[in-house]
């Protein structure tokens, strides 16, 4: 209130009041985009994973990240981004348990904003690119948890080693696509120890593994 002594404090309340206004109008502005505010033939995702209809999808390599999360000698972690993935997924939305997928990561195709640095974690002393120029999941099981969450156990095979590893899998939005391409976007997370596929142990206890992605189903 403006009592008179201190003539600017309802100027004080108001500029909050009006920055709360906004998001909140934009949250809903947001909220209610419907596909007709899209292009012709694109429609949103939807938190709702029956809207990608069954099929044979592949990877989507410009919409998805595969990050490393390594510890940098327990002071913070690093972050290290692999560029060249690929993946098929078998999709059933009525019957989870029949999922299957498999996925392949270039291992030299790593990358880190430290100047020189993924050359070296390429090479001999880290990932061993040259010899195992590929990194590979493949799945064993779908066990979906909720309408939104599933676990998808499955063997990963790095550096000549294969051990088995459990994702954690959370829907992102599903739907009609692009020109009449449904697809399907998820995050999934996983940790591995590096000591496991012999990786040196100065990179920690585990090593967290990231993955944003969005797959389309083949025509």
């Amino acid at each position: 209130m403006n009592d008179g002594n201190h003539p600017g404090a309802i100027h004080v309340f108001r500029v909050p009041m009006l920055l709360l206004a906004l998001v909140a109008g934009a949250a809903s502005a947001w909220a209610q985009s419907t596909p007709s505010d899209l292009p012709p033939g694109v429609y949103m995702g939807e938190t709702d994973y029956k809207q990608a209809t069954a099929g044979t999808y592949a990877l989507d390599p410009d919409h998805s990240a595969v990050i490393a999360r390594v510890s940098h000698l327990r002071y913070s972690y690093s972050v290290f981004r692999f560029d060249r993935v690929s993946a098929a997924l078998a999709w059933d939305p009525a019957n989870a348990a029949a999922c299957s997928l498999t996925a392949k990561v270039e291992t030299a195709s790593i990358a880190t904003n430290v100047k020189g640095f993924a050359e070296q974690l390429a090479g001999d002393d880290f990932l061993k690119a040259r010899a195992f120029p590929e990194a590979a999941f493949v799945s064993s099981a779908f066990r979906q948890v909720d309408a939104r969450t599933a676990k998808v156990d499955g063997q990963l095979t790095l550096m000549g080693k294969t051990k088995p590893v459990t994702f954690d899998v959370e829907l992102v939005g599903a739907g009609k696509g692009f020109m009449g391409q449904p697809r399907i976007g998820v995050t999934a997370r996983t940790r591995i120890n590096p000591v496991d596929f012999g990786l040196p142990a100065l990179l920690g206890d585990a090593i967290e593994i990231a993955i944003d992605t969005e797959f389309q189903r083949n025509p």
